[in-house]
């Protein structure tokens, strides 16, 4: 049985097109966004207030599009997508966005690393989506640097996108080029000629490389159009649509926001959600470089932010710290949008407590499906739900031995039909059959490896439920990780001999993960359990980034549990812990 999006749920107003860039869309009028001239500053910095109004992005784009065609020796009708790959290893800055823009200008394309990585993970990504350059920014300009040179990108390759000096203390490095200095030189080049696009080539062409941890393995390329980016940013725009018509009510003039941009610009929440949608319709993106709880209550209150984008472990903490809250004039607040990991009607309830009128949204969506495939609008809140349907998606519930579920409150895997799934994974022909299934009719679904129920709202409407992962993923402040990384990863070390991740509740993270290890014959008598365990977490915090560090500790067993094909049983383990918790009186 197909499910559908409500029927108040309007129409897309066009099919996305297939035949642009995502430069063209989001920064030219004639494509349906909210009139450039008439926008709100797009890009302002939250730390020092410095901003960039939205005729002024569309200019620096053009710019910087003319200063990497020369600096780079690229053109825009010449080679593919994959001859011109910019990396970004950086925080949240003002030309992070822009940057990628000028690249799809180019015809290439942008591979974003998440700033937490290590030097290694950095080095894989840069390697497996051959990046001819990286952008970084001086906080992590030295682990950049390793990385390049693991990969062959020479110094004069790597760039430096500007912060605020409250992000960097007032340091500088002159030693390399700034975005800013290759928007000065592309200003004083000849305009580039337009790309020339036939039709498919916008869904053909990848736009975006973002690297998704998966379920087994090193993380995974996904494959991102410009249509799959163009598609949900329409997706999310029509279906915001009757909720700010409803907020509209008594404000003269067009209504638009100012919006938070916290979250990290290189997952896929951030960049299109936030970065894509919100820049359409005419919002004020009111930039952050990371979280400091301080910072991020400051730029609020000075800001007058309407909406905050956010993850679960930030609305826990706000959630706990009500004197804190207090300090700050946060009344310009209307609603708090979350999403990359469940969050827990308990948590809700307790922020509503705080701040009655404020509208706690969550959505559902992956890497795969280029973001938000449901969501909750702001006229049918039900917390716990991950909301409808958005316009143009169909999804289907099966069960694990394949039967298609026809009732509601009945779970089973997620399956997803849209405009935004993606191209698919990186020379991965495995993980791209495993993951995406044609019907017989010539469509395409999405495998999510997420278990769903589909119930009835009180207000009659269609709601997802996500209760369970099929897929094993470990989500530790919004931020994905594979038990299998890690578990390859600690096999390495000389005193595992076999182990087992999974995750585990923490309050501030939402989950963490902890290893089960059975110690190798390496590990003498005389050595402490204590010594030992330290030994192997300190082995994971060398070499893995910090979110998958392991918070959740390590416990010595004397044998994995596995079926008899081999995998192991994690589901034993998290009873096991389950109960461990549950003797010791822990949140479960």
């Amino acid at each position: 049985m197909v499910f559908y999006p409500p029927a108040w749920v309007p129409k897309l107003p066009f099919d996305p097109p297939d035949n642009v860039p995502i430069s063209d869309f989001m920064l030219d009028d004639r494509y349906g966004r909210y009139p450039i001239a008439d926008s709100r500053p797009m890009f302002t910095c939250g730390l020092s207030g410095q901003s960039y109004t939205a005729p002024q992005v569309k200019e620096r784009v053009d710019f910087l599009a003319r200063g990497l065609a020369k600096e780079l020796g690229w053109a825009p009708n010449t080679g593919s997508e994959w001859d011109k790959v910019i990396g970004v290893f950086s925080l949240n800055t003002l030309d992070t966005v822009p940057l990628a823009w000028a690249a799809h200008r180019l015809g290439g394309l942008q591979t974003p690393a998440n700033a937490q990585y290590s030097v290694a993970e950095v080095v894989y990504q840069l390697k497996d989506s051959k990046a001819k350059a990286l952008f970084t920014c001086l906080p992590l300009l030295e682990s950049a640097l390793q990385a390049a040179k693991q990969v062959g990108i020479p110094r004069n390759r790597v760039y430096i996108l500007e912060l605020a000096k409250e992000a960097t203390g007032g340091a500088t490095n002159s030693e390399f080029k700034t975005v800013s200095q290759l928007v000065e030189e592309g200003s004083k080049l000849p305009t580039l000629e337009p790309l020339k696009w036939s039709k498919g080539e916008g869904a053909r062409r990848c736009a975006f490389l973002c690297y998704s941890s998966g379920t087994s393995g090193l993380p995974k390329g996904v494959v991102i159009s410009h249509r799959n980016v163009i598609a949900n940013t329409l997706q999310i725009d029509v279906y915001e649509k009757t909720f700010r018509n409803i907020l509209a009510k008594g404000v003269r003039g067009p209504y638009l926001e100012n919006v938070l941009g916290l979250l990290p610009m290189s997952h896929i929440y951030s960049l299109v959600v936030i970065c894509h949608a919100g820049v359409y319709r005419g919002d004020g993106l009111i930039i952050l470089p990371k979280f400091e709880f301080k910072s991020y209550l400051h730029a609020i209150q000075d800001y007058k932010i309407n909406t905050l984008y956010l993850v679960p472990p930030i609305i826990i903490l706000m959630a706990k710290n009500k004197g804190v809250l207090e300090q700050y004039d946060l009344s310009a607040v209307k609603a708090i949008f979350t999403g990359a990991a469940p969050l827990g009607e308990e948590t809700s309830t307790e922020l509503n407590a705080i701040y009655p009128k404020w509208l706690i949204r969550q959505g559902y969506g992956l890497t795969e499906t280029c973001t938000v495939v449901c969501s909750t609008s702001g006229q049918d809140i039900w917390l716990g739900s991950s909301g409808s349907l958005l316009p143009g998606i169909e999804a289907r519930i099966v069960a694990l031995d394949g039967a298609e579920i026809t009732t509601y409150d009945t779970p089973g895997e997620l399956l997803v039909k849209s405009p935004a799934v993606v191209i698919g994974y990186l020379a991965n022909d495995k993980a791209n059959a495993e993951t995406f299934v044609a019907d017989s009719e010539g469509g395409r679904w999405m495998r999510t490896g997420d278990e769903a129920v589909i119930r009835k709202a009180p207000s009659g409407n269609e709601h997802i439920f996500i209760v369970d992962r099929i897929k094993e993923l470990i989500k530790v402040k919004g931020l994905q990780v594979a038990p299998a990384e890690l578990e390859a990863h600690l096999l390495t070390h000389e005193y595992v001999a076999d182990c087992a991740v999974i995750p585990v509740p923490d309050e501030q993270a939402g989950e963490v993960p902890k290893a089960f290890v059975v110690k190798s014959g390496s590990v003498g008598l005389e050595e402490s359990d204590r010594l030992v365990k330290r030994a192997i977490q300190k082995h994971v915090e060398e070499h893995k980034a910090r979110h998958k560090w392991l918070k959740g500790g390590v416990e010595f067993i004397d044998v994995i549990p596995k079926s008899a094909s081999g995998k192991i049983l994690r589901r034993l383990l998290r009873d096991k812990e389950r109960e461990a918790r549950k003797k010791k009186g822990a949140k479960l």
